[in-house]
């Protein structure tokens, strides 16, 4: 039974649907897969229900690239969409999957002794160096977006309390928390360093150029592709920082709702895929740490 439906399938691509052989070819490979998965489990291909996709889908994460991933949704939404069709199946179980994002994997995350290496670093005392300083402290600190950052004004930090208001995307505001070290760093900037720049003393930036205006999201970016260089940090990204933050949070045992809240993010499945990565890293310290996880028996 399942052997026909499936032919059935590729026909109806085929003769009414017009898809090239190609694209017919990645149909079949995906189902293939999925077939096989089924079958290890005593599973029938018009008997299963969502969850039962779902695991098989997440099965995938390990091997497949997200963009794969989709693929693979997409075949067995038009699949059982098909069963429905033809009246083998009452309920179609394929027809709230979700689609896996294709930019699912986020560039840049450092690592947390790449971070340090990072914020170490001398930055001198110079008033470009110590505003840099403040400037990375801050983005890892706090995880805010480069854009956010350099749109910060002087009454939007609490240093006090140890915190700062920004404004994301939609212009929703949140509250950020920076820590004592971001906190320190901003201070001494503010104090000894802003000034320098300063050409109008009612300009309300915190985060000044050397002509006296707001520094750009291209400028910062570069201040902190330039300091990542000097320790050998190559997979920079504008949003490392950030990513790293959220990455680094989870791998400590943060919530991931405060993760969101802290991100600005308004969905929470936009945050998850930083579950997976420090997952990622969880399983790369253990192999590296535990005294027993590579030997063999």
């Amino acid at each position: 039974m399942a052997a026909r439906v499936i032919t059935d399938f590729f026909n109806y691509l085929l003769a009414e649907k017009g898809l090239s052989d190609k694209t017919i070819s990645a149909y079949q490979s995906d189902i293939s897969i999925f077939k096989n998965y089924l079958d290890k489990r005593d599973l029938e291909i018009l008997s299963v229900n969502q969850e039962q996709i779902i695991s098989f889908l997440n099965s995938l994460r390990s091997s497949y690239s997200p963009a794969s991933r989709a693929r693979i949704t997409a075949t067995l939404r038009s699949f059982y969409k098909f069963a429905c069709l033809e009246n083998l199946i009452t309920t179609n179980p394929a027809e709230n999957l979700k689609t896996p994002r294709k930019d699912e994997k986020l560039p840049g995350v450092l690592s947390i002794s790449q971070v340090e290496k990072l914020l170490n670093q001398p930055f001198g005392q110079t008033a470009a160096g110590v505003r840099n300083r403040s400037i990375l402290e801050v983005l890892y600190a706090s995880g805010m977006r480069v854009s956010e950052l350099v749109q910060l004004n002087l009454d939007d930090l609490n240093l006090a309390e140890g915190y700062a208001r920004c404004f994301g995307k939609g212009n929703k505001e949140r509250l950020v928390l920076l820590g004592k070290t971001a906190c320190q760093a901003t201070s001494i900037y503010i104090h000894s360093a802003r000034h320098l720049f300063v050409k109008d003393e009612q300009f309300p930036a915190v985060y000044l150029n050397f002509r006296g205006g707001r520094l750009s999201r291209q400028s910062c970016w570069k201040i902190v592709k330039y300091y990542a260089n000097q320790v050998g940090i190559e997979n920079i990204h504008p949003h490392s920082l950030r990513h790293s933050f959220a990455t680094h949070m989870l791998l400590g045992g943060a919530d991931l709702r405060a993760v969101q809240e802290m991100l600005g993010h308004s969905s929470i499945s936009t945050t998850q895929i930083y579950t997976e990565l420090s997952r990622e890293d969880l399983k790369q310290i253990y192999f590296e740490t535990h005294p027993r996880a590579s030997l063999s028996i």
